[in-house]
């Protein structure tokens, strides 16, 4: 068999992601201050991914993608993240709703679907976290189907070209594949948290929207079926994706901190140094944020490894070891939201108290990482690797677990 030596390796495609994952980034912090206190939709945020082909990665070669792994693709979203947090949100996003088919759909849907990603360059929103507002439901109408119901948080369902959404159907999760602005789909345009403020967040309504047997992913019958241990790989890819956007942030903001500091900081008038870069206490304070910073990020990489092993792994996958992987992604998820909380808080006392200014707006890190870490509470993944490593007992799966 010969080798086609002028493609690219999968390295080589890998870093040359890397590389234009790392050129939005440095365009996106040159303004995310701007940017955070204007609060519009990220439209040219979005273009900007699709400009420097960074939404198709994970599509095959020969579609027009790069054939990057999801373990791949976090690291995109970690390198994003430390230019904009809410951007890095909206792609990690995206790259996990683009696996839903591989997990769900029939191997027709997953294809048809990956074609269109990667010659199209869709941007994918979600509507899949399954608390507040009312259930949105699906029913049959005819030779098809109707969505209705509301949620109270998506993310990027007004921009996406393509929408993700779970639904019951006959009382069970289904999962629907639609284009955005289906009529009858509306974004209710209500997001005003104190971060993430980019994500083109906030509450959803569905009412009577036309649903097509083949945006239903899976075969017939659409219910009954039993959920896989392969399947519920699913929950773990959103959480790895906000393991990788929290380090990515700490990452981003140290360095910001570190800029600063040399250009602007002073010794404290006891430290008996004449700049900032040598006060003692400083050092220590940097030594030993980068410190945690990079164990965040090596259980960041242990946990991608883990969970693409799983997927690589492919539907033989048992159920004890889906546990593990999914255990590694949420210790990750642990350490990573302490140690980012803590490092974007510490950072300041780094810089000091004039860069507190809000004309610098360092303190986007914080609000962005206080926003996003509750999405669940951090306090049930670090009860759910007790329990498995104390009683052996599984996470049950459901869209947080």
């Amino acid at each position: 068999m010969s080798v086609d030596t002028d493609r690219p390796t999968n390295a080589a495609r890998f870093a040359a992601a890397l590389e234009r994952a790392d050129l939005v980034a440095a365009e996106l912090r040159g303004t995310a201050a701007e940017r955070d206190r204007a609060n519009l939709p990220p439209r040219e945020e979005v273009e900007l991914l699709r400009a420097h082909d960074l939404l198709q990665v994970q599509e095959p070669v020969e579609y027009g993608g790069a054939g990057l792994s999801y373990a791949q693709t976090v690291q995109i979203t970690r390198r994003i993240a430390r230019g904009d947090t809410s951007i890095a949100h909206l792609v990690g996003y995206h790259y996990a709703q683009t696996r839903i088919a591989t997990l769900f759909g029939t191997p027709e849907q997953a294809d048809e679907q990956s074609r269109r990603n990667a010659e199209q360059k869709i941007f994918w929103g979600g509507v899949q976290n399954p608390r507040g507002g009312s259930a949105i439901t699906l029913t049959r109408d005819g030779d098809g189907f109707r969505l209705n119901g509301r949620r109270s948080f998506a993310s990027g369902a007004s921009l996406g070209d393509q929408l993700s959404v779970t639904a019951a159907f006959e009382g069970e999760l289904v999962f629907v594949s639609l284009p955005g602005g289906r009529e009858g789909f509306k974004a209710v345009g209500d997001w005003d948290n104190i971060g993430q403020r980019l994500t083109d967040s906030g509450g959803v309504e569905f009412s009577d929207v036309r649903v097509e047997r083949a945006e239903i992913l899976g075969p017939d019958p659409l219910t009954g079926r039993t959920i896989t241990p392969y399947q519920t790989l699913v929950t773990p890819h959103w959480q790895l994706a906000f393991v990788n956007f929290y380090v990515g942030t700490a990452e981003g903001a140290f360095a910001e901190a570190l800029d600063w500091t040399r250009l602007h900081a002073a010794a404290w008038e006891t430290s008996g140094v004449e700049r900032a870069s040598d006060d003692p206490y400083i050092l220590q304070t940097v030594g030993e944020v980068r410190s945690e910073i990079s164990a965040a990020a090596l259980i960041a990489d242990r946990a991608g490894e883990a969970l693409q092993a799983a997927l690589d792994t492919g539907p033989s996958i048992t159920a004890e070891q889906r546990a593990e992987a999914a255990v590694a992604v949420y210790e990750a998820k642990y350490l990573s939201t302490k140690i980012s909380l803590a490092a974007v808080s510490r950072l300041f006392e780094i810089q000091g108290a004039r860069a507190t200014t809000s004309a610098y707006g360092f303190d986007r890190h914080w609000r962005n990482l206080r926003t996003h870490t509750l999405h669940d509470p951090v306090a049930y993944k670090a009860r759910e690797v007790g329990d498995w490593t104390l009683n052996r007992r599984a996470p049950e799966f459901s869209l947080y677990r």
